[in-house]
């Protein structure tokens, strides 16, 4: 009888904080990297969205950075699962599967998964010294050069970490340049404007206004196809295209809770993010970065998950063939 009056108690205390979320207190928004980085972008264009959404509530961004994201997904696994903690994370969660030999979450079993944000594809580019032009030229040229070149990325687990280890993989070239890891996207790119370093592979949400403004080089998208819809990269091949069979690489990003959050609060986040995801103004802005805003199944729990556990069964062998972990 203790036992079953104790759960009742307990089970009104969450219908309780469900009917009265978020209240006062705001909602965070962990992101997993450094403050300016493209998932930092996605994070805070969505919390200003989330707010229209939900009238009262206030989203914040959290920036948790290190060990390739693991840190902050981490810290929301752990998180007391009230709503007012949540991870804003990319392809990563998929990816940290294979690339670590331990970790201190289960990415399918410590989150509950609201749904899908953003499909953004992934830019090939180089320093502005590069003499190729072409991708084919820079193929060549990456092939002539061999052992002497390098190819920077924003620190394991990272966007452009996968994007590189995979790229490299499909061309062969995995021992053919030295890869440099930064502490984030920031100061990667700035390396690779300033020619200290030769080649990156990012998101356009980080490469496109560089590639406007000529700072950088770019040689191909990754995508299946040509990017036609978009006025600044519609011109540029996509890996697939120029003989990389079956590459098509995005890099999505999804919103997750605490393993334990109340249903009702589940699904009123959802259905917030939902709304979100049609406002005119996040649209607009995930467009002009290239960015694609989820429309399909994806945008449900369910859809996300499942979506998840297939990109877990894609990435998960080919980053161990790559020969590449960490602790």
């Amino acid at each position: 009888m203790k036992r079953l009056l104790v759960l009742a108690l307990a089970a009104t205390a969450l219908l309780a904080q469900a009917q009265t979320y978020p209240g006062s207190k705001s909602v965070n928004f962990v992101v997993p990297f450094a403050a300016g980085g493209p998932t930092d972008r996605v994070a805070r264009d969505l919390a200003e969205s989330m707010r229209k959404a939900m009238p009262g509530s206030n989203f914040v961004v959290e920036n948790v950075n290190g060990a390739g994201g693991t840190i902050g997904a981490t810290k929301v696994a752990k998180a007391n699962p009230d709503g007012h903690t949540l991870l804003v994370w990319h392809i990563g969660m998929a990816a940290t599967a294979g690339l670590y030999r331990k970790l201190q979450y289960k990415p399918l079993e410590d989150f509950e998964y609201l749904g899908m944000i953003n499909d953004v594809p992934m830019t090939l580019i180089g320093k502005p010294q590069l003499p190729a032009n072409t991708y084919r030229d820079f193929e060549n040229y990456i092939r002539a050069n061999s052992g002497k070149l390098n190819i920077a990325h924003a620190g394991l687990g990272s966007a452009s970490h996968l994007c590189g280890l995979m790229w490299q993989s499909a061309v062969n070239a995995k021992d053919a340049m030295t890869t440099i890891p930064f502490s984030g996207t920031a100061p990667a790119m700035t390396a690779l404007i300033g020619g200290q370093v030769d080649v990156m592979c990012d998101q356009t949400t980080n490469t496109t206004q560089q590639i406007e403004a000529g700072r950088v080089k770019a040689f191909a998208v990754t995508t299946k196809d040509r990017m036609s819809g978009h006025k600044l990269l519609k011109d540029y091949p996509s890996l697939n295209e120029m003989g990389l069979k079956g590459f098509n690489l995005t890099i999505w990003h999804g919103l997750y809770a605490p393993k334990g959050t109340p249903p009702a609060i589940l699904k009123q986040l959802n259905d917030a993010l939902k709304v979100a995801l049609k406002d005119p103004e996040f649209v607009k802005r995930q467009e002009g970065l290239g960015a694609v805003v989820v429309n399909d199944n994806r945008v449900s729990p369910e859809g996300h998950k499942a979506f998840v556990t297939g990109e877990i069964a894609k990435l998960k062998p080919a980053i161990e063939a790559s020969g590449k972990f960490a602790d």
